[in-house]
């Protein structure tokens, strides 16, 4: 009888174990702190709405200093990414030419690979994009603290098994002299990089082939049309793929508008619309893993906006949410389990203290209607002039 009665409750037992385990899982956020002269990622970890801090991991490189307050010229997306397992963790060296590559721990903690950091094949990375064994790098060449100016650049890598850059550059394609490229955007079949030159007005994409090179396709410009009235040139910061369509939405910055695009097999690219946006300076985008909703960081009023992209081809923007506290809107990233979106604030204004408004946000997903409302925000403390890029976020334990 006694060892019918254990066999009767062991299932129970380990079916807990595992539920127990499941209920142990909390969200990591990664952020990179750009500091200039040790350039490091911090780590929080989100304990039902309330970010507390892990640690700070050096990446053994430099950051970017910058204390201009120009809006694009030095922006990007994608400073930090995680791989689809979340077991490594990627990051710029922006002042120093490198990529630091992290193994993530079962904790949240990390530990750099052997060899990191690795030559970013070329002057001041910004963005990383990993696509199908390759790793994808745009090269801005617009480090206010280096003014001689060089070719920024596309290059992509082979990663070894263990995540490490293992080959490369595999290609090297250059963009003109102060266009600032800002992204590795990866299409939903990971056969594409898409990316938008900011002060060149241009959309640009490639083809990767099975072995990791990246083919241009052509520059296409930013239609004049959806510009008209706005201060300046067109200009467009921030992209994003339709998960499951071959759709690319991107930020008319300066025109306060998104951009709605299809694309084909070898990145060509259709303009189909732009739509109104509520907020100021919209700039970088998230898409829920369904495809339902898209967030919109909108910098010069430190704003989210939250489009109902069921009808993928025309968003409805159905929020405007001002983030608390100081600081202007950059990059953004939902949290795996999809139920946070996590914002990084930054000094991007005179009005704002110097040493003030570096913070990072967490904001609570509505699970119907997909809208947001800010549970939590911590102030970062880092040197006077320092302005943190870049956001991943991994369930982790």
């Amino acid at each position: 009888m006694l060892s019918k009665a254990v066999k009767l409750f062991a299932l129970p037992l380990v079916c807990l174990l595992i539920n127990s385990a499941a209920l142990a899982q909390v969200t990591t956020v990664y952020l990179e702190s750009n500091r200039a002269e040790r350039n490091s990622i911090l780590a929080f970890q989100n304990n039902g709405g309330e970010l507390s801090f892990l640690g700070e991991f050096p990446t053994g490189g430099e950051g970017v200093f910058d204390l201009s307050l120009k809006l694009g010229p030095f922006d990007s997306d994608q400073n930090v990414i995680a791989n689809s397992e979340g077991t490594v963790l990627y990051a710029v060296n922006s002042g120093s030419d490198t990529i630091a590559i992290f193994k993530i721990g079962a904790t949240g903690r990390l530990t750099p690979l052997a060899g990191s950091p690795f030559p970013s094949g070329g002057t001041n990375p910004v963005s990383v994009g990993l696509t199908r064994g390759t790793l994808a790098v745009v090269n801005k060449a617009m480090d206010p603290s280096r003014p001689r100016q060089n070719h920024p650049n596309y290059v992509a890598f082979n990663l070894a098994p263990d995540g490490a850059i293992d080959a490369g550059p595999l290609s090297n394609d250059s963009a003109p002299v102060g266009s600032s490229p800002s992204q590795a955007q990866i299409s939903s079949g990971k056969r594409l990089v898409f990316d938008a030159q900011f002060l060149g007005g241009h959309l640009k994409s490639f083809l990767v082939d099975n072995n990791g090179v990246l083919t241009p396709e052509a520059f296409q410009a930013l239609p004049a049309s959806q510009f008209v009235g706005t201060p300046g040139p067109p200009a467009g910061l921030g992209l994003e793929v339709h998960p499951r369509k071959p759709i690319l939405y991107v930020g008319f910055t300066s025109a306060n508008r998104l951009g709605v695009y299809t694309y084909d097999a070898t990145g060509h690219l259709a303009f189909v619309r732009s739509v109104r946006n509520s907020g100021q300076a919209i700039c970088w985008l998230k898409s829920n893993t369904v495809g339902t909703r898209l967030y919109t960081s909108n910098t010069n009023d430190n704003s989210i906006s939250v489009y109902d992209i069921t009808n993928p081809l025309d968003p409805v923007e159905i929020q405007h949410l001002k983030l608390h506290g100081l600081g202007n809107s950059f990059q953004n990233i939902i949290d795996p389990r999809g139920t946070w979106l996590y914002v990084l604030t930054q000094r991007g204004s005179s009005s704002i203290p110097l040493g003030e408004g570096n913070t990072l946000h967490a904001l609570r997903i509505d699970p119907v209607s997909g809208k947001l409302s800010e549970d939590h925000f911590v102030s970062l403390s880092l040197p006077k002039g320092t302005r943190p890029q870049g956001l991943a976020a991994v369930l982790t334990h």
